[in-house]
């Protein structure tokens, strides 16, 4: 049996990337503790399945030291305001699918002879942020009375996502890997990222937060769109950053979904931060997250004040949001891709223009009979 010489960092590198322990994987591969220490040597087969558990390409467990892996957007990622880590390959992974799809998107509107898009790139740091705020919303269709009449701010999400789709840009939303439920994303590590371009503007939420923290992220990446940025962000409305272009999304982020003047009207100090908090939520149709950070933003609590309540509120909706039904499978999986790729992904398809093959790829399925249930859910036979 033919053994291959594999230098024991590389292993231990892939393995910690992909946030496995040697208890996990000891499971599948009995010898791997002797593997790092250099005892023993794995054999071919033993090596690409050790690469796939661990999601890791072949041939990096080829070289002479763990390869130095970067973001390919800008990574603009704190966790109170320090830098968030290496990224894992599920992240990575996410990313690259992301630009593979937007790739495509971008040849089939040169193929259809769409016009740029003239948002994107159109704002600047300097501007106004209401104005900014004011601007995007009126791109949108963002409503704000036609908003409040939404029995629901999740449903009020669904809309703000629609708005997105229409105008033209891609929202991906997505809690796992392609759809490989055993390979979720992690709130910890990322919100959310926009790809910027005046073809296939991309927006990713992570669908692994909460519906609450959705809603925010999904304002702070159209913000970067419009700024015409590319990044990887880990947006919070309790978070104040230090870097001037998330605090710019984080701000206008904040007045396109809840207008500070509006709220000063509509703010009663005297009421309970508890009560009022749930009263506003409803009014503007938005969570009780982003209203907290108004309230902030209004003078009414403190900084302290808002992370400690934005912490408490912030564990009561995952309390809350535990356990939830999985819903429609190509409704599912069409908010995955977003409607707008897999509607153009479908019709390229069907017109002969692209392969089932690289349609699959990019939709992340393989079946003929799933390709064909998810155009007629589009609207498309």
């Amino acid at each position: 049996m033919a053994y291959v010489e594999i230098k024991p960092d590389l292993l231990r590198w892939a393995r910690k990337r992909s946030g496995r322990s040697l208890f996990d994987l000891g499971r599948r591969f009995p010898n791997i503790a002797a593997w790092e220490s250099g005892e023993a040597r794995p054999t071919l087969k033993q090596l690409e399945s050790f690469a796939k558990a661990t999601y890791t390409p072949v041939g990096f467990l080829f070289l002479q030291e763990p390869p130095v892996e970067q973001v390919p957007i800008p990574d603009y990622r704190t966790m109170d305001n320090e830098y968030a880590g290496y990224p894992s390959p599920n992240l990575l992974d996410t990313i690259y699918i992301c630009q593979q799809r937007q790739e495509w998107y971008r040849d089939y509107m040169r193929s259809i002879t769409e016009e740029p898009l003239p948002f994107v790139g159109s704002l600047s740091l300097t501007g106004n942020i209401a104005d900014t705020a004011a601007e995007i919303r009126n791109v949108l269709g963002f409503d704000l009375n036609e908003r409040r009449r939404v029995p629901t701010w999740t449903e009020a999400l669904r809309r703000f996502i629609e708005q997105a789709d229409e105008a033209g840009i891609m929202v991906m939303c997505s809690g796992v890997v392609l759809n490989n439920n055993r390979r979720h994303l992690v709130p910890e590590e990322f919100r959310g990222f926009a790809i910027a371009d005046d073809l296939a503007p991309l927006v990713f939420i992570n669908g692994a937060d909460t519906k609450a923290a959705q809603m925010f992220t999904l304002a702070h990446e159209l913000a970067h769109i419009w700024l015409g940025r590319s990044a990887l962000s880990d947006s919070q409305p309790a978070i104040l950053p230090g870097n001037d272009v998330e605090r710019w999304c984080n701000q206008v982020a904040a007045e396109i979904l809840v207008p500070l003047s509006v709220l000063i009207d509509e703010y009663q100090e005297r009421t309970p931060l508890r009560d009022e908090m749930d009263r506003l939520a409803r009014h503007f149709k938005v969570s009780t997250l982003v209203i907290l950070r108004r309230i902030f933003d209004a003078g009414g609590i403190t900084y302290d004040e808002l992370r400690s309540e934005y912490s408490r509120e912030l564990q009561r909706l995952i309390r809350l949001t535990k356990g939830g039904a999985g819903g429609n499978f190509y409704l599912t999986q069409a908010a995955r891709v977003s409607k707008r790729f897999a509607r153009a992904v479908v019709i390229s398809t069907l017109e002969g223009q692209t392969l089932y093959r690289d349609a699959f790829r990019m939709l992340g399925f393989s079946k003929l009979t799933t390709f064909r249930e998810l155009g007629r859910s589009l609207g498309v036979a």
